[in-house]
């Protein structure tokens, strides 16, 4: 089954980023003159996602506004002969969907409020803090791939310095291709021991098998219902692959990524 649904969780305050993140989400944090999350939704496009459900919380109606018309600034446009300028206010070709997660939870709990969006279908996941610059296709298409051909769940991976790896969920897994791992188990920010230095990040190709695991899931690390967890669980019963993404990957929530980021996109478009 093709992958056409996507899952965008933007709820969390953002704490990385304070102060600024108490009045801008950090999903629009300005990458040259689009936000961070429209670099999500431009990877979902490109590889073949055609409903999104983005899970928002009270604070995020920025979100909302930004993916929506705006009739008085389109009039304004059309009355002043700005056509050129019109043409930068295209709403992204796909259905939107919006929910909102009453209570910051973590991204397990996050993810599992769509499961109705979702029903019997395989989804992606994207989290807008990473932002991955492919040099042909996308990052989301290498999970898409894998998927298409073992037909189960596949997470994103990175290879990570021993000392930053407290700060991911990491995973113990035997590489079976170039780039590929089938996955034995998983630790969300592991003290110690970590089992390799291959660290999760911000995508995902998931079964609907997952969003039972989560519904079963109790708070974890930080009182949250971690994904992690879940991913974990379903181990016991399914298998479960991790694809080194070959794009460069920026966490917009790291000051240095950020900067490095808004850089590469400027030498990129000059």
């Amino acid at each position: 089954m093709l992958i056409k649904k996507a899952i965008i969780p933007a709820a969390g305050f953002g704490t990385r980023s304070l102060p600024i993140t108490k009045v801008i989400p950090k999903e629009m944090f300005p990458i040259g003159v689009k936000p961070a999350i429209e670099y999500v939704m431009e990877e979902a496009l490109a590889s073949g996602i055609e409903q999104i459900l983005i899970i928002v919380s009270r604070s995020k109606n920025l979100i909302v506004d930004y993916f929506d018309h705006s009739f008085e600034l389109e009039a304004f446009l059309e009355k002043n002969n700005k056509t050129e300028l019109l043409e930068k206010l295209n709403i992204p070709d796909v259905q939107i969907l919006y929910t909102r997660q009453p209570y910051a939870r973590g991204l397990g709990d996050a993810i599992r409020l769509g499961k109705g969006f979702v029903g019997n279908d395989p989804f992606a996941v994207l989290l807008p803090d990473d932002i991955i610059v492919h040099q042909s296709g996308s990052g989301l298409q290498e999970l898409i791939e894998v998927y298409e051909k073992q037909h189960r769940s596949v997470i994103g991976l990175t290879e990570v310095d021993s000392a930053r790896l407290k700060n991911y969920g990491v995973i113990k897994g035997e590489k079976i291709d170039d780039n590929l791992y089938e996955l034995f188990d998983i630790i969300e920010k592991p003290k110690k021991n970590p089992p390799s230095n291959f660290a999760v990040i911000g995508r995902y190709v998931f079964t609907p098998d997952i969003m039972s695991h989560l519904e079963m899931q109790n708070p974890g690390v930080g009182g949250e219902i971690q994904l992690t967890d879940a991913i974990k669980e379903m181990l016991s019963k399914d298998k479960c692959y991790g694809k080194v993404v070959v794009g460069d990957r920026y966490d917009i929530g790291l000051e240095a990524d950020y900067i490095k980021l808004i850089n590469k996109i400027y030498h990129m478009e000059k």
